[in-house]
């Protein structure tokens, strides 16, 4: 069998071999020193020599807590020790460097609550707070492996999404520890983890729901279930598409009604306008200004803006008989009826606020359904004309009478 030969082992390449089953790469500069990689991702530095007792292979030490540069130099004075019959005992290796905890903690500081919105700096800060400190945080960043990681997705699978979450920004860590000079460039042990699915819930409300919702939203504010504030943030939610964060968020300086428009200098995705359609201008119109208080969804107390919507959503939609429907879906409705009127995927991202067209890619399958539909439709006309003027009697579609 021919063993497997390379280039000169270094950090990168090491980095990047992957196999289905044990193999031994051999370096071609020094004859005897190889990486065995393992399925699991893990891989070991090892040198091998033929001594005055026969060939012998000894372990040089792991990949990551030692780098390509030093198992070399270790491993041919390994080689030279069983050549000379000697007992080759490589020298024990200590962990040295900073420790997950360390990189977790310069990573919250310096780059989440620099760079992340504070919706997002406290999911991060939670999933390493959670997860990823109280698995990892002891370890060296140089002992951390691929068997690491995959063994703390793998304790996460009852919770897809969280399991996920983990390994991406596990992933973003060990990115930001490559620039920061704390690990070498390109070691990241969350490299060729496969994610569980995602599982996206998608959920479009029809015509039909949609007349429910509101007359349960007309119903709750009259009895005094619905605050005057909720079911205006609920009705600018369905009229808008816009999250639930820019309706709570929205102050009157961002409101131009003469140009219908909302200017919103804070969106997820950075600063944007949301064209407003005439009933949602006088909406908002409609709404009182009070004094000292600039949100346009104002809460109980002076000054101060609705904090949530949780509690009202869950009365609307139980009395609408629209069980497990979440705010967010108002969003996705928003999209979705975008697209039955035959508008495209490039003008719905821009209606959504979405920074990447891939994002708004997943309604790529509701695109596909309206032009289908549109083509029956099509089809089905021009067919009716071709047979009214053969005189032929109109096929009918199966199921049809």
């Amino acid at each position: 069998m021919t063993r497997p030969l390379m280039k000169t082992l270094s950090n990168r390449m090491v980095d990047r071999l992957e196999v289905s089953k044990d193999t031994v790469f051999w370096d071609r500069d020094l004859t005897g020193f190889g990486v065995r990689v393992y399925p699991t991702g893990s891989k070991v530095y090892v040198a091998q020599a033929r001594g005055p007792g026969g060939p012998r292979r000894v372990t040089v030490g792991r990949h990551g807590v030692i780098g390509a540069d030093e198992a070399r130099k270790r491993a041919a004075l390994l080689i030279a020790q069983v050549k000379a019959g000697g007992d080759a005992v490589p020298e024990p290796l200590k962990p040295a460097g900073p420790t997950v905890a360390d990189l977790a903690e310069r990573y919250l500081t310096e780059y989440v609550e620099v760079r992340c919105r504070p919706a997002t700096a406290k999911l991060l800060r939670s999933v390493v707070r959670r997860h990823i400190e109280p698995a990892l945080g002891k370890l060296h960043l140089a002992q951390v492996g691929r068997a690491h990681v995959a063994g703390l997705h793998r304790r996460l699978r009852a919770t897809p999404a969280s399991a996920n979450s983990v390994v991406r920004v596990l992933s973003s860590m060990f990115e930001m520890a490559g620039d920061w000079g704390l690990v070498p460039e390109g070691v990241n042990p969350c490299r060729a983890i496969v994610k569980y699915p995602a599982g996206r819930r998608e959920r479009f409300l029809t015509e039909a729901e949609f007349e429910r919702l509101g007359e349960s939203l007309d119903d709750m504010e009259t009895r005094g279930g619905a605050s005057a504030s909720a079911a205006a943030a609920v009705r600018l939610l369905m009229l808008t598409g816009c999250r639930k964060s820019e309706i709570l968020n929205l102050r009157w300086e961002d409101v131009a009604l003469d140009e219908a428009e909302l200017r919103l200098a804070d969106a997820k995705t950075g600063p944007r306008a949301v064209a407003l359609a005439p009933a949602a201008v006088a909406l908002l119109a409609g709404l009182p200004r009070l004094p000292g208080n600039s949100w346009v969804i104002p809460g109980a107390k002076p000054g101060a803006r609705l904090s949530g919507l949780d509690h009202v959503w869950r009365s609307v939609r139980e009395e609408a008989g629209l069980t497990g429907v979440r705010l967010h879906d108002l969003r996705h409705s928003f999209a979705s009826r975008a697209l039955a009127l035959g508008e495209g995927l490039p003008v719905i991202a821009k209606l959504l606020g979405h920074a990447r067209i891939e994002t708004t890619a997943r309604y790529a399958h509701l695109s596909r359904d309206s032009v289908r539909a549109a083509a029956e439709r099509v089809a089905d006309s021009i067919a009716g004309d071709l047979l009214e003027g053969s005189g032929a009697p109109c096929p009918r579609a199966p199921g049809t009478v």
